[in-house]
This record gives structure tokens, sequence and C-alpha cells, in this order.
């Protein structure tokens, strides 16, 4: 595998992968495109219905001036980006039920500790899940949905100065009377969520020995690797633990995860420079390629309809490659067309 860094004249890197897979997921020479530069921390691309790509920018209060988080979107017909909600509740994970209306999972230092459902015709805003047994969650960070309208979420923590008061970083599903159920909490700093096209299994990523707090990127001493974990999902939306599917290197952490048509796992990851980029699992594990990327890969969505071989990825630097303070130099949306057709869960 090569790669070839070049800078575009919108100043976002465009990255030329050169594939080495017998059946190959992108074309020899095939770029992600950067379609929009800039932000904080970039996370969670979402596409709509109507193919608008939104997207959410977690912007780390004390070190970014106390931004107030926010969500961008980008209109691919006019190639322009621009804010669709701030303050956003420190939104992170995004994605779109079957009705076409956002679902957001608001993260903590200062923002929502919630699920909230948007209704995209009017605009108004309800409360799907803000506390647990009575209590606010951690810090609500990634999203599925499943055929019946059931949500499923990670709530790990990662920053924030609100004190932690769910005793365990855990896996949620979110059932459509609106009940909260904790369903797995055995993986260390669960991230991604993604489930199988067949319903039947559900994928969590597992952020291992990293601390990702706002200040540091370090390993914890002792902590256990990044990892994809496979759950049985049964059909009264409960849990069955499966396996470890996927250990990544230390250095190394994944973040999160989409899914093609075939079942194929698509999950992002970050650390060192030889490593970080998309990795492309079988369902069995079996690793089918690698996209190298420039900067961290953070988060990553199919797009829908005609361009549902358009893979959207946000890239964001580590914070110590830059420091408290510092603008993000390579932070942006970019996008690659694949022989791949992506799968939506929660579509209709």
């Amino acid at each position: 595998m090569k790669t070839l860094i070049v800078l575009s004249a919108v100043c976002c890197l465009v990255v030329a992968v050169l594939p080495q897979d017998s059946s190959p997921i992108v074309d020899p020479g095939a770029k992600f495109e950067c379609v929009f530069a800039g932000g904080y921390f970039l996370e969670s691309p979402a596409v709509s219905p109507d193919g608008l790509v939104y997207f959410s920018d977690i912007t780390y209060a004390t070190p970014s001036g106390m931004q107030a988080g926010h969500i961008w979107r980008y209109d691919p017909k006019s190639g322009v980006t621009s804010t669709f909600r701030s303050p956003s509740g420190m939104s992170n994970g995004i994605i779109f039920d079957a009705k076409g209306d956002m679902i957001v999972a608001e993260g903590a230092d200062f923002g929502g500790r919630r699920v909230t459902r948007t209704d995209m015709r009017t605009g108004k805003s309800t409360i799907v899940a803000g506390l647990y047994k009575g209590r606010p969650f951690n810090s609500p960070n990634d999203l599925a949905v499943d055929a019946k309208g059931r949500i499923y979420f990670t709530d790990p923590r990662y920053n924030g100065h609100e004190p932690i008061e769910q005793p365990v970083m855990g896996v949620y599903r979110v059932d459509p009377d609106s009940s909260v159920h904790l369903l797995a909490a055995n993986v260390w700093m669960p991230n991604g969520i993604a489930l199988s096209p067949d319903q039947k299994t559900l994928y969590v990523v597992s952020c291992g020995s990293y601390n990702t707090n706002t200040l540091e990127t370090a390993p914890i001493e002792g902590g256990p690797p990044s990892a994809v974990h496979a759950y049985d999902l049964l059909e009264d939306g409960t849990l069955r633990y499966q396996k470890q599917l996927v250990t990544f290197p230390n250095g190394t952490w994944g973040d999160g995860m989409t899914v093609d048509i075939d079942g194929n796992i698509y999950i992002a990851v970050g650390g060192t420079p030889k490593e970080r980029g998309v990795y492309v699992y079988t369902p069995a594990g079996r690793p089918l390629s690698f996209l190298p990327t420039p900067e961290d890969a953070v988060n990553l969505e199919f797009a829908r309809g005609a361009d549902s071989d358009l893979l959207y990825v946000v890239f964001s630097r580590d914070y110590a490659a830059r420091g408290p303070g510092t603008p993000p130099m390579g932070n942006g949306l970019y996008r690659i067309r694949l022989h791949r057709i992506g799968f939506h869960a929660g579509s209709s």
C-alpha cells in the first residue's frame, strides 16, 4: 500500500490510495477529496434522506476558548458548508431514523449528556433519553438505529468537568416507548457502534488504553488494547457477547464505524502515522482493505441513493500534535468513491 499526499487549492489534504486487494474496495489512484476544511474536532458525519451531510464539531470548552459546540451542514450540490445548530449540546454521534429525523448523542463538557431527536420538518427537538435510573449519563458518544426503531448508544467519558454519575461505561438501548435499558458494561471506553445488515449482530468499538481528554493522548499503563467487539443481537433487543472480532496495535485506537450492504465493517482509526486510516473487515473479522489517512480518521458514514457508494470521513489532528489552544491544521470532511454500497439500518 502506497500513499501520495498533496495539498489542494482549498488547503485540504487529498490522499491517493493504491489498493492491493484481490477485490479492491477502491480504484487505483482513488482519492480522499476534501469538501470542508476547519472546525475544532470533527465527528460523526451523517447523511440525511435528502443527501445533505451533517457532522459534529466538538469544541472542547477550555482549549477552544469556551466555544459551545456546533453541528455543520454540507450541501453536496452547492458545495456550501454552513452552521446548522449552535450550541449543539456538545453533539457527538449523529444518525437519521426511518422518518428522516435527526438523532444526536450529546456529550459532556458543558453538553447535554443526553440523546435527542430533532424533527427535521419543524426543527423542534425532544429528549429521547436523559437519565438512567434517575442519574445523568456519562457522555453519550455514538449511535445506531435498528429496523424496529430502537436506538443503541455508547456512553463512555473522555472529558468534561461534570461528575460521573453512572457506575459503568455502558451500551444502552432506547425503545420506542422511551424506556432505557443497559445492555452491556463489559468493554473499556465503548465508542463507535454499528448494526449488521441482517440486524443480528451489534458491533462496538472499545477505545482501549488511551486517555483522550482535552489536554493529552497518552497510553494508560496496563489498559486493554482498542478492539471491535461483536454481540449477538437477540429478538428482544438484548445482547449476548460473541467475540472480540478485531484488535488494533498499541498506540492505535478505533473510533467511528459503519457497514456496507454485504456486512463488511468500516472503522475509522487514529494513532501513529503509518497506522491511522480507514480499516475494512469482513463480518468474520478478516482484513479486507486499508485506506491510509493523513490525520486521525475519526468517524465515517456512507451517502444515500445514487451516491450510496460514496463514503464520507472526518479527519482530526490529535491534541498532542497541536497543543491546547492551537488551531487544528488537518481537520476536515472528506469523501471517497468505493466499489461498495453503504447500509443504513434505520432507513425506510
